[in-house]
């Protein structure tokens, strides 16, 4: 199967774009510190399962895919950072935060999946 075709993918590409859209407006001094930050743990997530998805052993693979994992987590801080320092709403704070855990569960369950292969 396609990395591409993959809801766990799909799902964390949309998370990325809720990251980006959210950022957008972040103070200037924040483009080399939160921003730049939050941004690159988005990128990290997609990033991560395509590489894992493109090697060769389910070992790796499953490396990969705990690196993406990690990644939500620090995500997942930085989005409650951003909160307390009031650069974004409630709105996307709930938005982004929903789509973590959507995130979560899915490369959870995809990581049990490789792990029985």
């Amino acid at each position: 199967m396609e990395y591409t075709n993959l809801d766990v993918w799909i799902e964390s590409r949309k998370l990325t774009n809720l990251v980006y859209n959210a950022t957008k407006k972040y103070p200037k001094e924040e483009i080399f510190g939160l921003q730049n930050q939050i941004r690159r743990s988005a990128i990290s997530v997609p990033s991560n399962i395509a590489e894992g998805c493109g090697r060769n052993t389910n070992k790796e693979t499953i490396h990969f895919l705990f690196i993406a994992r990690g990644s939500l987590y620090e995500l997942e801080t930085q989005l409650y950072l951003s909160s307390d320092q009031n650069y974004i709403n409630a709105k996307e704070f709930t938005e982004i935060l929903n789509q973590i855990i959507i995130c979560k569960k899915l490369l959870n369950g995809f990581i049990a999946y490789y792990k029985k292969k």
